[in-house]
């Protein structure tokens, strides 16, 4: 689910100060926009959601939930259910970032 060679590159680029600032942001705005995905009724706003959560996603190697954000935007994107996707991203990402919240320090540090 987590690609740590992404993640790796991101450390290396940024240092663990930096990274483990990215890290917070990044954990910060999962949790706003899985609120506004939650709230997300219309298909422009299923959309926009699963937009900013793909490009998030992507940045910091959630290559399996980047996948679930692309199908769910391409759905709504077309006025099609997207509402499995929706499930999907409201169940896996919190735990894929509970995850990546508690390995990333290890596995940066044993890569070292």
């Amino acid at each position: 689910m987590i690609n740590w060679a992404r993640v790796a590159e991101l450390y290396t680029d940024f240092g663990e100060d930096g990274f483990a600032e990215i890290v917070d942001v990044f954990l910060e705005e999962m949790t706003e926009s899985l609120g506004r995905l939650a709230n997300a009724t219309d298909d422009k706003a299923l959309e926009a959601e699963f937009h900013f959560l793909k490009g998030a996603a992507l940045n910091v190697g959630f290559d399996e939930m980047a996948r679930i954000c692309a199908e769910g935007e391409a759905l709504a994107s077309q006025g099609e259910p997207s509402q499995t996707h929706k499930t999907q991203l409201l169940t896996q990402l919190p735990q894929t970032c509970d995850v990546f919240s508690q390995e990333w320090r290890s596995k940066m540090t044993a890569q070292a």
